[in-house]
C-alpha cells in the first residue's frame, strides 16, 4: 500500500435515506498533496470529516472502507472503527488533524488560543506546560501571527477573522500530522497571507513528509500546492490525474467549465467569463444518468440523462467519469467550450464627468480607552489623510490586506462611522452636491437611499427570522412613499434581477445557499435604486462558479440601472475582471490608483508588486517566482514615520524611513514611492529589474 489513505466505494447518508456520498474513490498518496475540488454541495467536506470519523449527526458511513496506513505497517479501516473508540482519539490530531473553514465555530470562546493549541500538544505528547506554551508560541509565529506571545493569552473574540484561522492552523499542525487535511482554509486571508501559509504548509510536508488533503475552490491554489488533483460533483469523482494534465488537458465539461469560470490575469482583463449554468442540486434530487448532465452544454439526451456513468481511464493514472470518453464518444462535439457573452456592456466613464463621489482627506481614529474611567489612551489610525474620486458608471477596486483600513473606508463613506475630519462630496449631477459628513435631515435620509452597501457575510447580514419580501421589502417602507402594492410588485422584480425565483420571497435566509444569500443581499442594497454600491468582500466566499454568477449580474445590472461601484477585495483575480480603475490601501493610505491595466501590468510601488506576486497559480500554472512579503502592516495605534512600508519593501533606503511619500504621477496613474522612477517593478507577467541599485 503506497498511499497513505486509500477509500473504496465509499457512501454517506443523510436523514436515512438521502446519500451524500454515493461510492467514492479516492487515494491520498503519502507525502503528497491531493486538492479536492468542486462547488459547494458536492460533498467534498462530508468526505474529509468521514476520514476523521466526525460526520455530523444524522449523517453516518453506510457502506465502503477508508483504510489507513499505520506507522508499523498495519491498516486502520477508519470506515469500521467507532468514531468514540480509543483508537479513533488517537488517531485525530495525531495521525491525521484538520484545518476548518470556519475558525468561530471550532474555537471555543471560554479558552484562551494558546490553551487550545497547547491542549492539542499535551494530549498526544508528553511536554511539560513551559515547552507546550513555548512550542504554541514558535507555530503560531510560523503561521504569521503578528504578536505571537500576546495573541497566545489572547481569546477567539480578541482576534480578526484572519488571525482566528492562522491560529487555527497552528493547532493543526502542532503535533506534525501525517496527514492533514485543510478544508479551505486561505478563503478568509488575504493575498499575502495566504502565500506564506501555502509556503508553510509545503516546507513542513518536505520536512516532515506529510500527506495533505486540500480542499478548495481556488483553482489558483490548486495549481500552486497540488501534485494531483481530484474533482468531485455531488457525491463522486467525476475527473482525477496529475494537476499539470488535468488543468492543462481538462476533459470532463465540469472540470472546463470550473477552469472557464476562474478570473484570469494572462489575458483580457474585461474578457467576459464564462459561469457554469445553474446550481448543484439538492442529493435528494440526484438527476438520472450522469448528475451534471442538467448544467452540460453537451449533454445528449437519451444517453446522458439514462445511462449512468463508469470512469474511463486516459492514459496513466488520469480518469475521467464522461459518457464522452466511452462507448459513446463519437456522437460528441469535441468543440471547446465557447465563453458565453455578457448581455450587456458596464456603462464607462466619460472624459471630464464630474465625480459621483469625492472623498478629501479623510481620516477615521478609534479611540483607545483604559483604566476604570475608560480614558483615552491612544487611537486606532484606521483611515488616514485618504483622498479619491469615483465617477458615475465606474468600479472602482480596492485593495489591500486586512487591516489596512478597506472595510473602514467603505463604512464611513456610507455612514456607519462618523469621520473624524475631511470631507466626502456626493454629486449626483441631478440635486446640488451634498458633503456626506455634514448632511443632516432629508439630505441625510436621501443619502441612505442613495448609496447602499452589500456586505461581506449574507448571512450574518439577513435577518433569520423575516422573510425574503420582508427583507428586502423593508427598505421601501422606511422611505414610506409605496404601498403594499407596490413594495410586492418592487420585491418580484428585484428577485427575478437577480437571477432568483419571484417564489422565494415567501422564504427565509437558511433556506438558501451562500450564493442565493449574496443575491438577496444585492437586491435588497438595488431596492432604493441607489446611484453607488460598496461592496465590501461581496463574492469572497463564494464557489469559483458562483462568483462568476454574481461578477457577471453585478456587470449586467451596473449597464440597466447605471450604477456606480467601490468594490472591496483581497482576491486581487476578481478586482481585475470587475474594476475600471483600482486603488491600493496599505496601513490607511491610498499608495497607488490608476486604471487597471496600469496596476496590473505596471505597478509603481512595492506593495502593489508584492500583491500581484503573491498571487497563487496566475492561471494555470506554478509561480515559482512570488515575493514573500514578511511582516505585517503596522499597528494602527503607533504613530509612524516615513514609509509605512518600509520595514517590509524589499528596496527601501533609510529616506523612505524619513520622508513620507506623497502621491504623484499623472491622473490616471498616481503612486507614493520616493523611488517610484527608479524601479522597474513586476507586474502580473515579467522578472522584476532593480536600476541605479
Amino acid at each position: 500500500m503506497d498511499n497513505l489513505i486509500e477509500i473504496r466505494d465509499l457512501r454517506i447518508t443523510f436523514a436515512q435515506s438521502v446519500e451524500v456520498v454515493a461510492g467514492l474513490d479516492l487515494d491520498i498518496p503519502a507525502g503528497k498533496t491531493l486538492c479536492l475540488v468542486g462547488e459547494s454541495g458536492c460533498g467534498k467536506s462530508v468526505t474529509a470529516k468521514a476520514i476523521l470519523q466526525v460526520i455530523d449527526h444524522p449523517g453516518r458511513i453506510t457502506g465502503g472502507a477508508i483504510k489507513l496506513r499505520q506507522p508499523d505497517g498495519k491498516v486502520l479501516d477508519i470506515a469500521a472503527t467507532k468514531s468514540s473508540s480509543p483508537i479513533m482519539r488517537d488517531v485525530r490530531g495525531a495521525d491525521i488533524a484538520m484545518i476548518h473553514q470556519e475558525p468561530m465555530t471550532f474555537l471555543s470562546p471560554l479558552y484562551t488560543i494558546g490553551n487550545q493549541i497547547s491542549e492539542a500538544l499535551t494530549l498526544h505528547r508528553k511536554v511539560s506546560r513551559a515547552d507546550a506554551r513555548a512550542e504554541g508560541i514558535r507555530m503560531l509565529e510560523q503561521v504569521g501571527m503578528p504578536d505571537p506571545a500576546r495573541r497566545y493569552d489572547s481569546y477567539t473574540f480578541q482576534l480578526s477573522g484572519g488571525q482566528r484561522q492562522r491560529a487555527m492552523i497552528a493547532m493543526a499542525l502542532i503535533n506534525r500530522p501525517r496527514l492533514l487535511i485543510a478544508d479551505e482554509p486561505t478563503t478568509a486571508l488575504d493575498v499575502t497571507t495566504q502565500a506564506n501559509i501555502l509556503d508553510l504548509l509545503a516546507q513542513l510536508q518536505r520536512d516532515t513528509g506529510m500527506a495533505v488533503l486540500f480542499i478548495t475552490h481556488d483553482l489558483g491554489v490548486v495549481a500552486e500546492i497540488a501534485d494531483e488533483i481530484a474533482v468531485m460533483y455531488l457525491g463522486k469523482i467525476v475527473e482525477r490525474g496529475p494537476v499539470n494534465e488535468v488543468l492543462r488537458n481538462p476533459k470532463h465539461p465540469y472540470t472546463r467549465g470550473l477552469l472557464a469560470s476562474m478570473p484570469r490575469l494572462d489575458g483580457d482583463f474585461k474578457a467576459p467569463l464564462k459561469a457554469i449554468p445553474g446550481m448543484v442540486p439538492p442529493p435528494a434530487l440526484r438527476p438520472t444518468g450522469c448528475s451534471f448532465h442538467p448544467r452540460c452544454e453537451w449533454a445528449l439526451a437519451g444517453l446522458c440523462n439514462t445511462i449512468p456513468v463508469l470512469e474511463t481511464q486516459l492514459g496513466t493514472d488520469h480518469m475521467v467519469a464522461c459518457h464522452a470518453y466511452g462507448s459513446e464518444a463519437g456522437k460528441f462535439s469535441r468543440t471547446p467550450l465557447r465563453a458565453a457573452a455578457i448581455s450587456a456592456t458596464p456603462v464607462r466613464k466619460a472624459a471630464g464627468t464630474e465625480p459621483l463621489l469625492s472623498v478629501r482627506d479623510l481620516h477615521k481614529h478609534f479611540p483607545i480607552r483604559a483604566g476604570f474611567f475608560q480614558r483615552k489612551v491612544g487611537a486606532l489610525r484606521a483611515v488616514n489623510d485618504v483622498s479619491l474620486d469615483i465617477y458615475p458608471g465606474e468600479t472602482l477596486g480596492l485593495v489591500g490586506e486586512s487591516g489596512c483600513g478597506k472595510s473602514t473606508l467603505g463604512q464611513t463613506i456610507v455612514g456607519l462611522h462618523q469621520a473624524d475630519s475631511g470631507a466626502i462630496r456626493f454629486a449626483d449631477g441631478v440635486r446640488e452636491p451634498v458633503d456626506l459628513l455634514t448632511a443632516r435631515g432629508a439630505e441625510a435620509r436621501r443619502m441612505r437611499t442613495d448609496i447602499r452597501m452589500i456586505f461581506q457575510d449574507p448571512t450574518g447580514s439577513l435577518n433569520p427570522r423575516m422573510r425574503v419580501r420582508d427583507i428586502i421589502g423593508e427598505v421601501l417602507q422606511v422611505n414610506g412613499r409605496h404601498s403594499a402594492a407596490d413594495i410586492e410588485a418592487r420585491v418580484q422584480t428585484l428577485l427575478k434581477r437577480v437571477g432568483l425565483s419571484p417564489d422565494y420571497a415567501e422564504r427565509y435566509p437558511h433556506a438558501f445557499s451562500g450564493g442565493q444569500r449574496q443575491r438577496i443581499a444585492i437586491a435588497r442594497a438595488l431596492a432604493s435604486e441607489p446611484r453607488l454600491v460598496i461592496a465590501d468582500e461581496a463574492v469572497s466566499a463564494l464557489d469559483v462558479s458562483v462568483q462568476t454568477q454574481i461578477i457577471n449580474m453585478m456587470k449586467d445590472l451596473q449597464a440597466e440601472m447605471g450604477l456606480t461601484y467601490l468594490f472591496v477585495s483581497h482576491d486581487l483575480g476578481v478586482i481585475a475582471n470587475i474594476s475600471d480603475r483600482v486603488a491600493v490601501m496599505y496601513a490607511g493610505r491610498i499608495v497607488e490608483i490608476g486604471t487597471t491595466e496600469a496596476i496590473f501590468r505596471n505597478p509603481r510601488h512595492p506593495y502593489t508588486e508584492a500583491l500581484l506576486a503573491a498571487i497563487p497559480g496566475r492561471g494555470v500554472t506554478r509561480n515559482d517566482n512570488r515575493v514573500r512579503l514578511g511582516g505585517h502592516v503596522p499597528d494602527a495605534s503607533q504613530q509612524l514615520s516615513g514609509c509605512a512600508f518600509a520595514d517590509r519593501c524589499r528596496y527601501a533606503l533609510p529616506a523612505c524611513r524619513a520622508i513620507e511619500p506623497q502621491l504623484q504621477g499623472a491622473l490616471d496613474h498616481r503612486y507614493a514611492c520616493i523611488r517610484a522612477d527608479e524601479l522597474h517593478l513586476r507586474a502580473v507577467t515579467g522578472k522584476p529589474e532593480l536600476v541605479g541599485a
